[in-house]
């Protein structure tokens, strides 16, 4: 990969409560662009986008963001610099409507506009969801929600963790799309277990393995090395 990264993360090793669920893991991020983090349940991936926000603090390893050693970086202050984190639950306040859960997320954007409309742009079924409470959308509708409120506040790297999970497969395809769009102008990292959709979104991929990087590469090239259907096997 380009040696340009917006984040790096070297040697990371982080426990999930009291069991080691990363050794050593070491990725890079350019500034734009999609990467795809795969695996089995239990790889370690989610484990993995909570260190690189700072939700979890590695033992060992580091992990920079935009030139700056964010290893014991509050996640405010990552979000502040352009981090934006979709985590796989409560990613939305149920008990909001869709127009204040969008409110609450351009809190984050300094310069005080209004981006609503861009975000109803993205995503049209959100327009026709205002008024009505987060916890009764679809969970497709919850995703694309979650979406749009991480980026109202203008991240350069947006990480997701499972964005298609519990997702109709036509609205995972309206998904796959924005998300392409997107990573022409922002890096997208994404945690997937719809392996198609996250090679269609990325160009470099990491597969995880019990908590180590077991495969690495350009998509085209992870996508036809036969260690791949090993490494997702239940």
């Amino acid at each position: 990969m380009a040696s340009d990264a917006l984040l790096q993360a070297e040697g990371l090793c982080t426990f999930y409560g009291t069991s080691q669920a990363l050794f050593d893991v070491s990725l890079r991020i350019p500034s734009r662009g999609g990467v795809a983090i795969l695996g089995r349940n239990g790889a370690g991936k989610t484990t993995l986008l909570k260190t690189l926000a700072g939700d979890l603090r590695p033992v060992r390893g580091k992990v920079s963001f935009d030139g700056r050693d964010a290893t014991q970086m509050p996640t405010e202050r990552r979000v502040r610099l352009g981090l934006g984190h979709v985590p796989q639950e409560q990613a939305v306040f149920a008990g909001l409507t869709v127009r204040e859960n969008l409110l609450l997320g351009a809190m984050g954007d300094r310069s005080g506009h209004d981006r609503t409309d861009e975000m109803v742009a993205l995503f049209p079924r959100l327009g026709q969801r205002m008024s009505q409470r987060a916890g009764t959308l679809s969970g497709g509708e919850r995703k694309m929600l979650a979406i749009s409120r991480a980026l109202l506040c203008k991240p350069h790297l947006l990480m997701l963790d499972e964005p298609t999970e519990g997702v109709w497969h036509g609205v995972v395809d309206e998904i796959t799309e924005r998300l392409v769009k997107l990573s022409e102008t922002i890096a997208i990292v994404l945690v997937e277990q719809h392996v198609k959709m996250a090679l269609s979104v990325a160009k470099h991929c990491y597969v995880m393995d019990r908590g180590h990087v077991a495969l690495e590469g350009p998509t085209e090239q992870v996508r036809d090395d036969p260690e791949l259907v090993r490494l997702l096997a239940p």
